[in-house]
């Protein structure tokens, strides 16, 4: 059975801040209820992740970034055709895109929290600022799911 609310993180356990997203669901998954939370984790995004969307209430993809302002930056998303759309590891944008192509409906409300990294070395470990945001990440999350709704979580943007 699909569980309402999808938390899906991304990104490679071995290349140092890269293991932000799947850091944070493990951190979700040993702190938080997830009576109504699934968690996916994967490399990248890819065309097929789509489907995972479906009969989804709220989405929160989750990654590290080099461009982001603060510790982190949490966005809501929309459907966009971009140039991630025909290779082989897509934007959450062209995630959506695929969803509202293939299911001929809008996607759930989706939110991206991306995660300050700095060092994408394979063999790295997280670096140390990294390790900072990420803290600072795991709160906001924890904050998050306790008003797992789109107009609750829109609050949050630009806060």
């Amino acid at each position: 059975m699909v569980k309402p609310v999808l938390l899906f993180g991304y990104g490679n356990l071995s290349r140092g801040d890269d293991a932000l997203g799947p850091l944070l669901l493990e951190y979700v998954e040993s702190h938080c209820d997830l009576t109504d939370i699934d968690l996916l984790t994967d490399f990248q995004l890819q065309i097929e992740h789509a489907l995972d969307l479906e009969n989804r209430q709220l989405v929160l993809f989750i990654d590290a970034s080099v461009a982001c302002v603060s510790a982190f930056d949490f966005s809501e998303l929309t459907p966009a055709k971009d140039d991630s759309y025909t290779t082989h590891a897509m934007s959450p944008s062209a995630v959506l895109a695929v969803y509202q192509s293939i299911k001929k409906q809008s996607p759930p409300p989706c939110f991206l929290l991306a995660i300050k990294g700095e060092s994408f070395e394979l063999g790295e470990g997280v670096s140390a600022n990294a390790q900072n945001n990420f803290a600072a990440a795991c709160q906001f999350v924890e904050r998050l799911l306790d008003s797992p709704s789109p107009d609750a979580w829109r609050n949050f943007i630009n806060v």
